[in-house]
């Protein structure tokens, strides 16, 4: 029973993130959208390795600008730009020099600013930079780092729910519904899987490209180690500015977590990389 209730978890993590169909014997009771919390990074990993299938296929058509464009829009599509909204959206509300109450209050608006607009250009234009750079150096790297980088990016937001308050309207949360905190055993669960998931990468990596081993763990290392900073000062920024979070904040630091990660990877990795 117990391995039948983690299951429906997991389905219920994969409906709220993707487009994705889950069996109808999952059903659905609210008290789960807290549970499954600790199932985001695996969802990072079925989006991740939806991309990078994407991405891989693509590369025996295309040349790598046109195959990584088709990949994140890939990955755009099965979230729904779930994430991306949340990361226009928290640019809007942020960017400027205004209140708590009235970005409270612009983060809620369905429009798109400024702030936003430019927000998405540069973050998915760093990003698509990121993956065609890697790509020339290599591209188990580039498909391995991909993976990781959604799971990884994906473990970000477990942590802002855990330290701090869901700053948004509570009511409003509760009818979309929204996931809103979990528990520290829950953050651990979701820690433990972008670990297993990065053991068994390094593994298959020293299985079938032993080269490419030492720039994997470099890169790897590099990459856990800027999504945690990049955590850090995003958890920092809101708790400053909104004394908390809303769903906005935790798809803008998924979006920010997953940048940081290729950017250290891309950096980690030397040139000529096999």
């Amino acid at each position: 029973m117990r391995l039948l209730h983690e299951t429906r978890l997991f389905f219920i993590a994969l409906q709220f993130f993707t487009r994705l169909p889950i069996p109808r014997w999952v059903g659905f009771e609210a008290a789960w959208l807290q549970q499954c919390a600790r199932y985001f990074p695996l969802v990072g990993l079925v989006v991740g390795a939806f991309s990078a299938a994407v991405l891989w296929t693509a590369l025996c058509l295309w040349p790598p600008a046109v195959a990584v464009g088709l990949s994140m829009a890939a990955s755009c599509w099965l979230t729904g730009g779930f994430h991306e909204d949340g990361w226009a959206d928290t640019c809007d509300g942020l960017g400027g020099a205004v209140s708590r109450d009235k970005a409270l209050l612009i983060m809620k608006d369905s429009r798109l600013g400024s702030y936003g607009a430019l927000g998405l250009v540069f973050m998915l234009g760093l990003k698509a930079s990121a993956l065609i750079s890697l790509t020339a150096l290599s591209l188990p790297l580039t498909l391995t780092m991909a993976v990781l980088a959604h799971m990884g990016s994906r473990l970000a937001p477990l942590v802002l729910m855990h330290t701090l308050s869901y700053a948004g309207d509570a009511e409003h949360a509760k009818a979309k519904p929204l996931a809103t905190h979990i528990g520290g055993p829950g953050l651990w669960i979701g820690a433990a899987w972008v670990l297993l998931v990065s053991v068994a990468a390094a593994g298959l990596t020293a299985a079938l490209w032993p080269a490419l081993l030492d720039t994997l763990l470099r890169a790897l290392a590099a990459s856990l180690l800027a999504g945690a900073l990049a955590c850090v000062w995003m958890r920092r920024w809101f708790q400053q500015r909104l004394g908390g979070y809303t769903g906005d904040n935790l798809g803008a630091t998924q979006q920010g977590v997953e940048l940081a990660m290729l950017l250290a990877a891309l950096a980690a990795a030397p040139l000529g990389a096999g």
